[in-house]
């Protein structure tokens, strides 16, 4: 069962605008219902904001306090995967960039090989060519 904004709002102990605010800034994901309402997953929820009740006892109290440590403690590892777990995207995304600038490179280092083995024999061709010397069109220079 889904929590609407004012449900999510009392299970967690913030004001709604706290909880809107969470989803409006991406750290929360929420859909919107047929209705416009926002529709927030439990789970999703307490990700961010720990599940808070109200203990009538000392005892119940400090109870909840060692699951919150204890909640606290998981959810930090949580976070943990998942900041690697973005990171090892990042590099994959990456590598794959690189891998495909390689090619890119191996690519041009083809074509200019052959442009290169292309031209050398134009050079040959410019170098060997024994045109007659052209005489000079001034009167006073011809030979």
């Amino acid at each position: 069962m889904k929590y609407s904004l004012s449900e999510a709002a009392k299970a967690t102990g913030k004001n709604k605008t706290t909880i809107q605010r969470a989803i409006k800034n991406g750290k929360i994901s929420a859909s919107k219902g047929d209705r416009g309402a926002y529709e927030i997953d439990p789970a999703e929820l307490h990700r961010v904001f720990p599940l808070t009740v109200a203990q009538p006892d000392a005892q119940h109290r400090q109870s909840n306090d060692a699951q919150q440590v204890e909640f606290a403690h998981n959810n930090s590892h949580l976070n943990r995967v998942v900041e690697l777990e973005k990171e090892l995207a990042v590099a994959h995304e990456r590598a794959n960039g690189l891998e495909d600038q390689k090619d890119q490179m191996a690519d041009t280092i083809s074509d200019l090989r052959k442009r290169l083995d292309s031209s050398e024999g134009r050079v040959m061709a410019l170098l060997a060519d024994n045109k007659p010397k052209r005489s000079s069109w001034w009167p006073w220079r011809r030979s």
